[in-house]
């Protein structure tokens, strides 16, 4: 197989799959029986049968610009990428302590009424132990003062998370981004197993993790955020805000993964005692818990039938103790770039653990200090706007062109307080189908965890690989796909 398929093949001592002699390593080797048979036209083949597939089902992402929405498909390597069962349980264990310690930090720094009933001093207990400054959450543009009251006491604010993790050229892995306000993603890792197994079905004679199998965990996770006074087993619905959201397939097959209405801003009625319910098909569902898909900022944007806002209506349920909202609003405090940067300073104070896994040094240029030990070095680092979520805004440096540095440079010093700089990261490589040919892509793995009782988190096993398609990172245009991620053992 490697001097066949492979041959030519420009491996490196960063590629997952294959060593620099054109050899499978042995984490890829289940794979050789089948890969061997289906040969490079083999997988072209399935190449352009997974294209079909995908745009007969809808698998689409879309993205806004200027006002306007490109919808585009969401494409899939017929390659998979492996994860051994010894590296899962390094990154799934680091995922959930990343999880249980952010979520610490939103029920400290959203705790009503301070830090205790009566207390004088309201600031968090991670600010008074001097581990952040207090402008760091006092003054964060995350921070969203009346999402206080969207949370039920003690319900975790952060029912589903997710991390980006990259695996290095070392063999570690390391936490590139948290996603706490409205985790996205895990559909597509679902669409991309049944995708993979419908075109490549001689593959799939080995088992790997089946990614369905996390629903039921990804349902118990939800149902734990009705509020206590929750008669019976939790209704869940799903709360999207229709075809205008980027991720509006994504909702559609969760909805119908968990056996939930889906339900727009439009359906959400209120009922008599105090709850709320949705019209979904004519049919009205009562429902404790609203898993809810789509950005804070909007809630206040959207009016129910009965002209409330949206944002109102839900607090009200709340406050009754007739809802749960999953998640709630103001986790973006908890995943801005720079709160990331003190996330492994939360794990040792809030869990007194030390980090499983390892974070990419960062500067926050609030700090004057280290702005300044940065500000000669823009052209070395990737810059990324605070309220830059999804990486939008950011900036990697060495790509940039002399006059592209000059007004980034400029750009950054007018207001350094709303950038935080990051070493770039040389993610692992992983061989992938284009124009025809093998060629390593860099990769990375978005976890996926959902809170538990007590402060615990688990990671669903359904973690989505996503592959850059274009040849060097940070290039604007160059184009994201995703594989099915194998984990075996």
């Amino acid at each position: 197989m490697s001097r066949n398929l492979f041959a030519g093949y420009p491996a490196s001592s960063t590629d997952e799959a294959v060593s620099p002699d054109g050899r499978l390593r042995d984490g890829y080797a289940v794979l050789e029986p089948a890969l061997q048979q289906l040969g490079m036209a083999g997988l072209t083949a399935a190449a352009t049968a997974l294209a079909t597939e995908r745009k007969a089902r809808g698998v689409t992402v879309g993205s806004w610009s200027d006002g306007r929405q490109t919808v585009r498909p969401f494409p899939l390597d017929p390659v998979p990428r492996v994860v051994p069962a010894a590296e899962w349980s390094r990154v799934a264990a680091g995922v959930e302590q990343r999880h249980r310690a952010l979520t610490a930090f939103l029920a400290d720094a959203y705790r009503a009424a301070g830090r205790r009933r009566g207390d004088v001093d309201r600031t968090p207990e991670v600010v008074r132990a001097g581990v952040l400054p207090e402008w760091a959450v006092a003054h964060s543009p995350g921070r969203h003062p009346d999402a206080v009251g969207q949370a039920w006491p003690g319900q975790p604010r952060a029912a589903v998370a997710a991390v980006d993790v990259l695996r290095t050229a070392t063999g570690d892995w390391v936490a590139a981004a948290d996603h706490l306000r409205v985790p996205a993603g895990l559909g597509y890792a679902l669409a991309n197993r049944d995708s993979a197994r419908a075109a490549l079905p001689g593959l799939y004679d080995v088992a790997p993790a089946d990614p369905w199998d996390a629903v039921p965990a990804l349902r118990a996770g939800l149902a734990a955020t009705a509020p206590p006074g929750c008669p019976g087993s939790p209704r869940i619905a799903v709360l999207t805000a229709g075809e205008s959201d980027n991720a509006w397939f994504e909702h559609r097959l969760l909805a119908d993964a968990l056996g939930a209405p889906l339900a727009r801003a439009a359906d959400v009625w209120p009922r008599l005692d105090g709850g709320v319910e949705v019209s979904v098909g004519g049919v009205r569902y009562p429902v404790d818990v609203l898993y809810r898909r789509f950005d804070d900022g909007m809630l206040g944007a959207f009016r129910t039938p009965i002209g409330q806002s949206l944002d109102m209506l839900l607090t009200e349920a709340v406050r009754s103790g007739r809802l749960g909202l999953a998640n709630v609003p103001g986790n973006e405090l908890a995943d801005d770039t720079a709160t990331y940067a003190w996330v492994p300073a939360m794990i040792r104070f809030y869990l007194r653990e030390e980090p499983l896994i390892g974070s990419v040094p960062t500067w926050v240029l609030a700090d004057e200090a280290q702005w300044a030990q940065v500000r000669d070095r823009l052209h070395e680092l990737v810059i990324k706007p605070v309220a830059g979520y999804g990486g939008r805004g950011t900036v990697f440096g060495p790509s940039c062109s002399a006059a592209e540095l000059a007004s980034l440079q400029a750009e950054v010093a007018a207001a350094p307080y709303r950038f935080v700089a990051q070493e770039p990261v040389e993610s692992t490589t992983v061989p992938t189908l284009v124009d025809g040919a093998l060629e390593p892509r860099r990769v990375d793995l978005r976890v996926f965890s959902v809170a538990g009782p007590e402060g615990t988190a688990q990671a669903l096993r359904a973690p989505l690989t996503r592959v850059a398609l274009g040849e060097r990172p940070g290039v604007s245009g160059a184009g994201r796909g995703s594989k099915d991620t194998w984990l075996l053992g």
